[in-house]
């Protein structure tokens, strides 16, 4: 079996996760890990696999069928997205939502240009979220969709609070309130601002001597991430965070409510939900996935940016047309 060469931009949660998930797809093969870091410093739990400073890439461009982008979305793919699809295909996770067709057109410029294709906003959601969303509209054209996401990390959320001057590490909690998914699950179909459907939670630990208060102004005006949220903000000690909050576990929920039947106004619900016990792994297996889906593409001549919406079930499995017509229709 020719295997799909891939490179992993990144070695936090999300690279570590990718690394492990590629030996689980008999049709990859990791290459290596790219990282600004010093390449001594990164272990990778693959005893083989090399770790080459970023700058390196460029002379392994025919080597990598496609680069994994594993860096945060607030600072790191926004700059590393636009620099690597130059020379490689490339998947990631951005998942600044507001953002995201800015971010498309950009990617989608360069892309063409060079002949590459990228799949942007992968993950869960933006990603299978996303997919649950349009399925859910399309047959319920009559109704609404909330998405809830949590309890549970955010990785992005997290590692934004991390970048404030002062601030050494922090998780942040996503809680829908269940007061709205109650209102929904009832059958109401009510207009919910953001702030009406889900709490932050952050728990920060702080340097030696930085102006708490200033933190938690930071935290709870940065536009994107918390500024339309209830957010609440606890400091706490590295020992306390380590004990109490080392895991990553997420999850969340697509709810659509809609009618159909006529004069009849019968009550239809559809409902999509993850609960997951390791964020970073589901994210970067679902990544991978459309790692595939891009190599093929691209072979088959295709260039530009995609989003999850563009590219059909079909290209994220290993099977031929008429294994998936056989097992899955």
């Amino acid at each position: 079996m020719e295997k799909i060469k891939i490179g992993i931009v990144g070695y936090g949660n999300l690279g570590k996760s990718a690394e492990v998930a590629i030996r689980q797809n008999e049709d990859m093969e990791l290459v290596g890990v790219f990282t600004r870091r010093n390449p001594t410093d990164i272990k990778p739990t693959g005893n083989q696999i090399k770790v080459y400073p970023i700058a390196d890439a460029l002379s392994m461009q025919d080597k990598i069928d496609v680069m994994l982008l594993c860096g945060g979305s607030k600072s790191d793919i926004p700059v590393q997205g636009p620099y690597f699809i130059r020379y490689f295909n490339t998947v990631d996770g951005y998942d600044t939502h507001a953002r995201i067709p800015e971010y498309y057109e950009q990617m989608n410029e360069i892309a063409i240009k060079n002949g590459k294709l990228a799949l942007i906003a992968g993950g869960w959601d933006p990603g299978m979220f996303s997919i649950q969303r349009i399925l859910a509209e399309a047959v319920l054209p009559e109704g609404k969709t909330y998405t809830f996401w949590g309890k549970g990390v955010s990785q992005g959320h997290s590692d934004a609070i991390r970048r404030i001057n002062g601030v050494r590490d922090a998780k942040q909690y996503t809680i829908p309130l269940e007061t709205a998914v109650n209102r929904i699950k009832s059958g109401e179909m009510p207009e919910l601002t953001t702030r009406e459907k889900h709490l932050r939670e952050c728990f920060v630990v702080a340097e030696d001597g930085a102006d708490l208060a200033e933190i938690e102004r930071q935290i709870k005006t940065m536009p994107d991430y918390f500024a339309d949220y209830d957010t609440v903000v606890h400091f706490i000690s590295q020992a306390e965070l380590e004990q109490n909050h080392a895991g990553l576990p997420h999850g969340g929920r697509v709810i659509r409510i809609g009618k159909t039947g006529g004069e009849a106004q019968n009550l239809q619900q559809m409902e999509y939900s993850l609960n997951l016990d390791s964020n970073p792994d589901f994210t970067a297996s679902v990544l991978l996935a459309y790692v595939r889906a891009v190599y093929r593409l691209n072979q088959e001549g295709q260039a530009g940016a995609k989003t999850v919406a563009d590219i059909a079930p079909a290209y994220l499995l290993p099977k031929s047309a008429d294994e998936i017509r056989r097992d899955y229709i």
